[in-house]
């Protein structure tokens, strides 16, 4: 007698496919490390200062005005992206903040390209914490960034754990 796994799919049922992300790693790692950069920024405390940022330890850099290269930067990354990867970009944003599942990914695009095709940059923007959703929403299709701020996980030189990879246990 010839029994199926359990595993195995039936005859005639699809096989459960996972998403596709189809969005390019490196594009999705600049808009990423340019949204936190975006996302410190803060009010301009003293507009009309005429000091020299060099006397003001470059301080000046983390203040939000109508001419900041970082937001120029964003908005030429995200605009750069065709409309499909923009929605695909906004959807990874709702995952990494939980408003959809990966399970519902299919119509996390749907509903950007319904609510957001006309302005998907501006919105994006609009997003506190922009880059950590991206993060999260890689993450949660196994992919993920290394930037400079980011521990190194793994092994150290002697091949051993670092500690902070919960599944891998300290030799001793």
């Amino acid at each position: 007698m010839n029994r199926m796994s359990m595993d195995a799919p039936r005859r005639g049922a699809p096989a459960k496919q996972e998403p596709a992300l189809d969005l390019p790693l490196d594009k999705v790692t600049f808009i990423i490390l340019k949204a936190r950069e975006y996302d410190v920024k803060e009010a301009d405390a003293d507009p009309n200062e005429g000091s020299n940022p060099t006397d003001d330890g470059q301080t000046d850099v983390l203040e939000d005005n109508g001419d900041d290269p970082v937001r120029e930067e964003l908005l030429a990354a995200i605009a750069g992206l065709n409309e499909d990867e923009r929605m695909r970009l906004i959807a990874l944003a709702w995952l990494g903040r939980g408003t959809f599942s990966l399970a519902e990914w299919d119509e996390a695009i749907a509903t950007a390209r319904n609510e957001h095709r006309k302005r998907a940059a501006e919105y994006l923007l609009g997003l506190p914490l922009l880059g950590d959703y991206l993060e999260d929403g890689l993450a949660m299709f196994d992919e993920g960034i290394v930037d400079d701020a980011d521990e190194r996980e793994g092994v150290d030189a002697e091949d051993e754990p670092l500690g902070n990879m919960k599944d891998k246990p300290r030799r001793q």
